[in-house]
């Protein structure tokens, strides 16, 4: 009940409005640096252009800097391509914890009300062997991998 409280004692004071004023003022600030950096690559890969123009000619410095773009292009996607497995891996596991956390939380969530009879004892009891039953499955059947071995 406190962070309610705190919350809407946020809201009441406007502290929330000066906080969401200072972050559209930040998110302002950093788009007009990007955009500031993103002209200052643009010319210096322009005077790169020139010093190699002046350099080998304009024909070979064209060649030289489409090559080497593309190469770059090139690149990020094979990076792109080899950590895509990874972040998919991450957000598997992710998910599962995700679900289990859900999970755990409904359980919570229901036990009191479940062990108030002895009907909700039953159906607690009734899981918890299938679930008894299923492991002494998964063990049993892991084991048996080579199949029978005759005796003679």
């Amino acid at each position: 009940m406190g962070a309610l409280s705190s919350l809407i004692a946020g809201l009441a004071s406007g502290e929330t409005v000066a906080l969401v004023r200072r972050a559209r003022w930040t998110a302002l600030v950093y788009t007009i640096a990007a955009l500031a950096g993103l002209c200052g690559i643009g010319f210096l890969i322009g005077a790169c252009y020139v010093w190699t123009s002046r350099q080998y000619g304009v024909l070979h410095a064209a060649f030289g800097f489409g090559i080497g773009f593309l190469v770059l292009a090139g690149l990020i996607i094979l990076v792109s391509r080899f950590t895509a497995a990874l972040r998919a891996r991450k957000r598997a596991t992710q998910r599962r914890s995700d679900m289990t956390a859900i999970g755990v939380t409904a359980v919570l969530a229901v036990l009191p009300s479940l062990l108030r009879g002895k009907r909700g004892i039953g159906l607690l009891l009734a899981p918890a062997a299938a679930l008894a039953a299923y492991a002494i499955y998964r063990e049993n059947k892991g084991s048996d991998k080579d199949g029978p071995t005759e005796r003679r």
